[in-house]
Parts: structure tokens; sequence; C-alpha cells
């Protein structure tokens, strides 16, 4: 039988703003929360690693300790959910914290923080991988010096040839997918559809009332924010996953300025599956599995993105096997990762 796990009981200690309750109740909170983050992380991830990540966000954006403690923690578990660890150099999700903010007379003032999931390109991409109907996906900015052509309709056509010196400035943004059954889909945007959609965006409102635009995602990273406008609009005439499409909706939640509730995500409850329940459903003539393919893949791992790639290939290994994958993977995420 499946063990239910009910998170009803702890909304009474999670409604405090985390400054007010203090980093020693956020964490001694997260930490009691270490069987949900279990019931919903992939296997290569651990529950302490991501707790680990979660509290070092609210050490390096301080910010987020005016959010509370349960939207803190929703935030934390939609992540898991996605199976992405945010605020690290992978750059696959960031927690921000947005300010809610109302007119009062003829002055805007914060009405409340919240914590907004901010899906970065990589994240993205990661998601569509793994879904395991796209063989490959990738996005691209088209510049004013490139030769680019393209048509829709029954002679579909995509070409796309980069300068090699001066490019110039941006004209276009492209996302293109090779599916798994055979073909390809794409999806064009100028530049100009990639500004509207800047300038209705939140975080560029927020960032043009502070005249702070340079500092913004938009304003720093112009370039792979349009990649992922793009790809977004690429995922809805795909055949994505549950998290993949998920993950989209957050971020269109984000851009549109709408809340994502993620102080609603402990009101559900969680599944966590009890030992055995799933041997039924095991395949009578599996092969064997062999790990060495996959401790060669961590082994030769150059980047980041490289040994993500490999730990999605053990996330289901039998347990005989998967400690010391895990291991191998631990070890060789140490080496890449830049010391702190």
């Amino acid at each position: 039988m499946s063990q239910t796990t009910s998170l009803a009981d702890l909304k009474k200690t999670s409604k405090m703003v985390a400054s007010q309750a203090g980093i020693g109740q956020v964490k001694a909170f997260m930490e009691s929360q270490k069987a949900t983050l279990a019931a919903v992380l992939p296997r290569h991830v651990s529950p302490d690693r991501m707790l680990k990540i979660a509290l070092g966000a609210l050490r390096t954006t301080p910010k987020l300790m005016g959010c509370t403690v349960e939207s803190l923690m929703g935030a934390v578990v939609q992540c898991s959910q996605l199976g992405l660890e945010p605020n690290t150099p992978l750059g696959h999700a960031y927690l921000i914290p947005f300010e809610k903010r109302k007119k009062q007379g003829n002055e805007w003032v914060t009405d409340k923080i919240e914590v907004q999931i901010v899906l970065g390109y990589r994240g993205l991409i990661d998601l569509a991988r793994r879904s395991g109907q796209i063989v490959s996906i990738a996005a691209q900015a088209v510049y004013e010096n490139d030769h680019f052509e393209y048509a829709y309709g029954l002679d579909e056509k995509l070409e796309h040839r980069p300068a090699m010196g001066e490019r110039g400035a941006i004209i276009a943004f492209y996302a293109v997918a090779k599916l798994a059954g055979g073909g390809h889909a794409f999806e064009v945007m100028s530049d100009a559809d990639v500004t509207r959609i800047r300038d209705a965006s939140q975080g560029w409102q927020q960032a043009v009332r502070a005249k702070k635009q340079d500092t913004s995602p938009w304003g720093a990273h112009y370039a792979e924010m349009g990649r992922k406008t793009v790809l977004r609009r690429l995922f809805k005439y795909l055949p994505v996953s549950i998290e993949l499409a998920n993950a989209a909706s957050l971020d269109e939640l984000n851009a549109r300025g709408e809340s994502q509730a993620l102080d609603n995500v402990l009101e559900g409850d969680y599944i966590t599956p009890a030992p055995g329940d799933d041997a039924d459903d095991a395949p009578v003539n599996a092969p064997a599995f062999d790990p060495a393919p996959i401790l060669q893949m961590i082994a030769a791992a150059a980047d980041i993105d490289a040994l993500a790639l490999a730990g999605e290939a053990f996330r289901d290994a039998p347990d005989e096997h998967y400690d010391a994958l895990k291991k191998a993977y631990d070890n060789r995420r140490a080496e890449l990762e830049p010391a702190a």
C-alpha cells in the first residue's frame, strides 16, 4: 500500500515571514520536511542537498527572508518535483523575491513579497530532453549579419548560418526540436515579438520602476531570455512531459506577473511509494543492468551539464548499483564545481 503524508497540520507553523521566524526556525522547519522532498525528488538528488541549496539561496539572496516560510518551502517542493536545483551554477531555476505592489494615493508601495520560481533556459532544455519524446532541442538568437531563411507551410524550411565576423544586432530568435518519432518542429519570433513580451513581464516592469534595467535578467541576459521565450512558445506544439508542461506554466505565470501560489503547495497530499509497491510492474525479462557505461559517462563529463545527463542515466538504477554510481557522481561534481 502507498503511504499518504498529509501536510495540512504543518500550516500552523509555516505562516510566519522568514525574517521574523529567524534562519534557525526556517532551517528547522525545512529539515522536518525531508520525507516530503524524498517523495518527489529524483533518486540522484538527495533531500539534504536540496535543503542545503535552498538555505544557501536565503543567504545569497537575503530579500527571500521577507517571504513566508510556507511559500519558501513550497518553492523548494515545486523545484524538487521538477527535479531542478534552484540558484546553482547549473542555471536550471532561480528562487526570486518579487514585490507585490499596490497604489496608495500617488505612490506605489510594497504590499508583500512572494517567492517566484524563474525557469532558466538550461532548465527547460533539460526537462525537454528527459521527456523521451524529443531527441534534441535548442534555441538560438539570429543577428542581422547572419544568413537566416525560414518558411512555414507544406514545405517548411529553417536555415541559419551565423556570420563569422561582426554579427550586428539581434533580429530574431528561433527554437527547433527533433522528435523521437521522426520529423522536426520549429518556431521563429522576431526581436519585436520578444521585446513586447519582455515589456509586459513583471520583472522588467519592476526593473523599469526601480531604474535597474541593466541589472535585471532581461537587461543583463537579453539573448538568453529571448531564447527561453521562443522555447516556451515551441513547447505548446510538442509532445512534452507533465513536468515540462508544469514548468512552462510556472514560467508563464511569472512572465505575466501573476502569483504562482507557492504558499498553497503544502496543502496537498504526497504519495510516498512503500517498499515493494512496484514489484509487480518489473518486466519479467528485463536485461541485466550494466553500470560500466554510466561510470564512463561520469568520468568523461567535462562540465556540469554533461554530468547532469549522466545523473539522469542512473536515476532508476537497481539498489545494488545505485550507491556506487551516486558516489562517483558526487565525487565528479565536487571536481567540476567551482571552489566556494
